[in-house]
């Protein structure tokens, strides 16, 4: 559809299935020449969301770290880092969180409507704060980004968002790494939840493409006739 970005889901997961761990710690499931791939991804991107629990827990930057890929974005007339996007139902968000604070980028809060004049109380003076609707629609929500001119979209979780884009067919693409060890806790956060999803055995998703990287494995799959293998 051509009335929403391109959109990729990027994921890393234990073997059983797992985003973290129970603790509050955070939980490294990728390594670091996989990271360096997540970061060329995110440099080729317009727009980058998570949702605000990962916001929340692991106060992530969201920004091109390799100075060569920030002055190729800059080189192209574009900021070193795209858009950072959250979306939230209660506007339970601290202004100071990384996602705010670091790096000079564009940050859009979509917000329930119920939650708005919170959101916007407290978030206004370092992001646009967007009404989402009743209850924020991620296809509502995709078609705004497009219209706001975001071709590519790249969705990092959590487990909450991935779940909604997917049961709502709004995933174009999907990056799945699997670590080499189990979590064997169900408290931690699981890739997706329960839903209604387009993939099932009567309509299989298409693998694209394997990688090994170094001890991690990347599941690269096509999800929409949109998918081109670079």
């Amino acid at each position: 559809m051509a009335d929403r970005p391109y959109t990729l889901l990027s994921c890393s997961m234990s073997l059983d299935g797992y985003l973290d761990g129970a603790s509050e710690n955070r939980l490294l499931l990728s390594n670091d020449a996989d990271l360096d791939r997540v970061d060329a991804v995110r440099a080729a991107s317009d727009a980058i969301l998570v949702g605000a629990a990962t916001v929340r827990k692991d106060n992530p930057r969201l920004l091109v770290r390799t100075p060569t890929r920030r002055q190729e974005r800059v080189a192209r007339g574009l900021r070193p880092s795209p858009i950072k996007v959250t979306v939230t139902g209660s506007a339970r968000l601290d202004a100071c969180a990384n996602f705010f604070a670091a790096g000079e980028t564009e940050k859009l809060v979509y917000c329930a409507s119920p939650a708005l004049d919170e959101a916007s109380r407290r978030l206004g003076s370092v992001a646009t704060v967007v009404d989402g609707g009743r209850r924020v629609d991620m296809r509502r929500m995709s078609e705004d980004l497009h219209a706001r001119g975001v071709e590519r979209l790249m969705v990092e979780g959590g487990g909450m968002v991935h779940t909604q884009f997917l049961t709502a067919d709004l995933a174009d693409e999907l990056h799945l790494v699997v670590a080499p060890f189990f979590v064997g806790d169900s408290r931690a956060r699981r890739f997706v939840s329960d839903g209604r999803f387009p993939w099932n055995p009567d309509r299989r998703a298409t693998l694209a493409e394997v990688r090994r990287i170094d001890d991690v494995v990347l599941l690269r799959y096509a999800l929409s006739a949109r998918f081109q293998l670079d």
